[in-house]
């Protein structure tokens, strides 16, 4: 549900696009506004409806998948703001209006999906998943308000594992599910743009250094024999930063930046062993 309310986004930025900035708020916000509840209508009919109710309550889950999942969070809510906040832009808005009715769409979006779970019987609110929500609209908003621009993204990479056919049930039975739910396969980047932060440096101004997390053994949420935690070190790209000379082409580029692009790694366990990948895309 959250990548197609991705491509309902992205869409409607290609197709809808305009010059005339209060009319053109009115209907980005109406856009905006229909994605929104389109996708929360949805996700209650296909997901929360077979479920039984209950009233409001918490679940702590924050011990879960060596929290892996919080990152996740903090993934989508600063790739939808961000793309959110691009259409805004694309209606000619301002960049203040932009900034706080586009970036801040991945917390509200979340958020309701949150309190959807607050009042599911098999779930329950998670007070961490607010948290990681808040942190990603909070980088996204306060890089635009300090830096005017993105010199921190979060970005997403995944490569199927072997878990997944162990517990299909929870890691998924199909790639779809699996892109989502098998945290072994994914990792989760805070890329990092060099002349953002070394304005003499020489080096191509598309250039990045990206430092990754993912987790290794989880057939299960927490307490497997084999868990560990993963880090890199890895360089990237920034496909915001590359000008093709075609508007459709770069507005492509931008909806792709959230992929981290393959490129030597160093990997480091939570046992300081280390290993060099010279191609890295997943586990």
């Amino acid at each position: 549900m959250k990548f197609l309310t991705f491509i309902c986004l992205f869409f409607s930025q290609l197709l809808f696009a305009q010059n005339d900035s209060l009319k053109n708020f009115k209907i980005a916000l109406g856009v905006e506004a229909g994605i929104y509840a389109g996708s929360i209508y949805s996700l209650n009919q296909l997901w929360y409806k077979d479920f039984p109710r209950s009233s409001f309550h918490w679940h702590n889950d924050n011990s879960n998948w060596l929290q892996m999942d919080k990152l996740g969070h903090s993934f989508s809510s600063y790739q939808l703001g961000l793309l959110s906040m691009d259409i805004f832009r694309s209606y000619g808005i301002s960049e203040k209006k932009s900034i706080w009715y586009g970036g801040t769409y991945g917390t509200v979006f979340l958020t309701t999906i949150e309190i959807l779970d607050g009042f599911s019987k098999e779930w329950g609110a998670s007070w961490g998943d607010l948290l990681a929500n808040t942190f990603g609209t909070s980088l996204l908003v306060f890089q635009e308000i300090i830096w005017k621009e993105q010199r921190l993204q979060l970005k997403y990479s995944f490569l199927k594992s072997k878990y997944s056919d162990k517990n299909p049930e929870l890691l998924g039975s199909s790639l779809s599910q699996q892109l989502i739910k098998d945290y072994n396969g994914q990792t989760i980047w805070l890329s990092a743009n060099i002349n953002s932060f070394i304005k003499e440096s020489k080096l191509p101004y598309w250039l990045n250094v990206a430092f990754g997390y993912g987790v290794d053994g989880m057939i299960y949420s927490n307490s497997n024999i084999n868990e560990k935690r993963q880090f890199y070190i890895s360089l990237d790209v920034d496909l915001r930063r590359v000008d093709t000379g075609n508007k459709f082409l770069n507005k492509t580029l931008k909806f792709l930046s959230f992929i981290k692009i393959p490129s030597p790694t160093i990997l480091i366990d939570d046992l300081i062993k280390f290993k060099f990948s010279p191609f890295y895309y997943g586990q």
